[in-house]
């Protein structure tokens, strides 16, 4: 796996995972929706540790800065 998520999307990535799963958490939201919410941030929290998005393999984008 060749990463391709940058610094800036990296940052914003896993801030927005740990918001999500913390609202889902506290349970701001109905019971279904504070599990998507969860599962949602978990997979932005992943993906910023890893710093590979399986989406953006697929469509061809990186937001690693050229090397």
């Amino acid at each position: 796996m060749k990463a391709n998520v940058g610094g800036i999307d990296r940052v914003v990535r896993l801030l927005a995972g740990i918001a999500l799963i913390a609202v889902g958490a506290m349970g701001m939201l109905a019971a279904p929706w504070s599990y998507v919410a969860m599962g949602v941030g978990a997979v932005f929290a992943l993906t910023a540790v890893i710093r590979f998005c399986p989406l953006y393999a697929i469509f061809g984008i990186s937001s690693c800065s050229a090397k």
